[in-house]
């Protein structure tokens, strides 16, 4: 056998790995069932908290939600419409939804959603190189976003007085993490199809990117404009979180500055991703929690309001989410044709 067949079956198509889908979609609804029963109590506490507040502001915060879905979506589109594939925003919502419901439900720094991106993309007809341009660089925006924004959490709590050296360390382990991501990405791009170490190559992260991310045009990658444009729709999924959880208070009577709410859902997303607990079981309703408690917010209030958020963000999108991912996965799991490798 010669080192390129050696590389070849190294390296199988993310979408010819339908045993690993399998698992995965196995994993994932065990995952769901055992969620809702740990947290049953949680979803009792989210219908009761939604009988005693107000309606309008419960309208509006469904209305936010769906604007994250479309942000992501929207950054996808930008990449695809550069790529000359273009797809309407419409049929890139759902692949936004079960994306989205993957990666609360198996955090992993984020990275739970992103097996079944490409694959999705080419089942909707775009070719893989741009499909997996939108995966790289939808990457690079969402964590350029996160880690500028982890940094303003931290101007924002050393204004008021409340960035503890503790705070300061557990942002600075997560923009190691942000800078980690996307900069593997981009360096697994460069070196192309050489073969990693065993070690490496069984990391789950590694695991992921290295079958597609060779595959992804370079000219799209070294497009500035382009990488801000999908920073800043990722951008607005932060934005729009804390705006959600800013109208889930108001909704039960406890108002709170829009800064408080941005430090709450930032501290919460970032506990979340460097804790990935099976399941995102608690971890960021412990870190939007304490937030919100550490800058003044009544303990009861702060995890009313969390709990809220949860809701709208992971218990209302559970049934949709979960019914789009497992069609997600029956599409992976067909049998691909072998096409012949064009060499010039």
């Amino acid at each position: 056998m010669t080192g390129g067949e050696k590389k070849t079956a190294k390296r199988p198509k993310l979408g010819e790995t339908g045993h690993l889908s399998g698992r995965f979609f196995g994993v994932l609804g065990v995952g769901v069932l055992v969620f809702a029963v740990l947290n049953f109590g949680d979803l009792q506490s989210f219908g009761a908290m939604l009988q005693r507040a107000e309606p309008l502001w419960l309208l509006v915060a469904a209305a936010l939600q769906g604007i994250t879905y479309a942000s992501v979506s929207l950054g996808w589109k930008l990449v695809l419409d550069k790529a000359r594939s273009p797809l309407p925003l419409f049929r890139l919502i759902p692949v936004a939804l079960s994306k989205l419901f993957a990666d609360s439900m198996i955090p992993a720094a984020g990275m739970g959603g992103n097996l079944l991106l490409v694959d999705r993309l080419v089942t909707l007809g775009v070719p893989r190189g741009a499909a997996v341009a939108a995966l790289i660089l939808s990457l690079i925006g969402y964590y350029a976003a996160f880690a500028v924004f982890a940094i303003v959490m931290l101007v924002l709590l050393w204004m008021h007085g409340k960035a503890t050296p503790l705070l300061a360390g557990v942002v600075t382990a997560f923009l190691l993490v942000a800078l980690a991501i996307p900069g593997l990405a981009l360096w697994l791009r460069r070196r192309g199809s050489r073969p990693l170490s065993p070690f490496l190559e069984h990391l789950p992260i590694v695991h992921t990117l290295l079958h597609v991310v060779g595959e992804a045009p370079a000219r799209l990658l070294r497009d500035k404009t382009l990488i801000l444009g999908v920073t800043a729709c990722n951008a607005a999924l932060f934005l729009v979180g804390a705006a959600t959880l800013l109208v889930c208070m108001l909704a039960l009577g406890h108002p709170i500055p829009f800064s408080t709410a941005f430090i709450a859902m930032m501290g919460g997303s970032i506990v979340a991703a460097l804790a990935p607990v099976p399941m995102g079981l608690g971890s960021f309703e412990v870190g939007s929690t304490a937030m919100l408690g550490l800058l003044g917010v009544p303990v009861p209030a702060a995890l009313a309001g969390t709990l809220l958020l949860r809701g709208f963000t992971l218990w209302l999108p559970l049934l949709p989410g979960f019914v789009l991912m497992k069609g997600a996965f029956r599409s992976v799991r067909r049998p691909h044709r072998s096409k012949a490798l064009k060499v010039d």
